[in-house]
């Protein structure tokens, strides 16, 4: 490589540096104005987030904090976690902005959809845990809990049980758009996932048991959704395959 190609490299690496450090900043700063915004009502947050477990306690049991700094810690690392929950949108186009350029157009036709696809189901999962899964948990948990013993949850053993539960049951959800993902390298058939689905809902079963919580309630309401969304993977892995890969595997 001559000066010239060298100088010409140096400089493009420059540029794309400067580029990543503006959409890094960028997305920062709109991660730091929704943290902002949402300060104030950090309370409201961790009350509602509390209310599937407050719910199910004896008239006037409440949390606990183990310790002084616990109650103070526990809703402002929750507010952090809603405020990037929030931001995921902004932080996924920030992402986008920079890696746009360099994809051919056939990418940027799939990347789209996908990326849609997967904070969409992410976001599921997550309503999905807090509405439904959480609510039947802690009812099962409570009703089967010997008389003698008080149930005093503590506040941040709380939110780290509630952000694992989340974030088991987002991520989870992601199976369609993994599977589509994994037809589009070449991984995998749509005919090799509908003959394996015996072993993927084997799987699923040990995946739940080990992700969620020892208990029959928490493990079918995340094994169940996991099989229906294994056979939507199916559906939409036949779609985007080209006929012509399918034929030729």
């Amino acid at each position: 490589m001559n000066a010239p190609e060298e100088a010409q490299a140096e400089s493009s690496l420059i540029e794309h540096l400067i580029e990543l450090r503006t959409r890094l900043v960028r997305a920062l700063f709109g991660l730091g104005v929704v943290l902002v915004a949402l300060l104030p009502f950090t309370r409201s947050i961790y009350s509602w987030l509390a209310r599937p477990l407050v719910s199910q306690l004896p008239d006037g049991q409440t949390m606990i904090a183990m310790n002084p700094a616990g109650a103070f810690f526990a809703p402002m690392k929750l507010t952090f976690f809603v405020a990037l929950f929030i931001s995921v949108p902004w932080l996924l186009y920030q992402a986008w902005a920079f890696v746009a350029p360099g994809l051919y157009q056939r990418e940027k036709r799939l990347a789209v959809p996908l990326l849609a696809s997967a904070m969409l189901l992410f976001y599921i999962g997550c309503a999905f845990a807090y509405f439904l899964v959480l609510p039947a948990v802690f009812h099962f948990l409570t009703n089967f809990t010997p008389d003698v013993i008080a149930i005093t949850p503590d506040a941040n053993a709380y939110l780290d049980f509630v952000l694992v539960i989340f974030f088991a049951f987002g991520t989870s959800f992601e199976l369609p758009v993994a599977l589509v993902i994994m037809a589009l390298l070449g991984w995998v058939t749509p005919e090799q996932l509908r003959q394996g689905r015996g072993y993927a809902v084997v799987g699923i079963f040990v995946i739940a048991a080990v992700l969620t919580p020892p208990d029959v309630v928490s493990q079918l309401m995340l094994a169940i959704p996991m099989c229906i969304l294994y056979e939507l993977g199916i559906i939409a892995a036949r779609a985007v395959v080209p006929k012509a890969d399918r034929a030729g595997s």
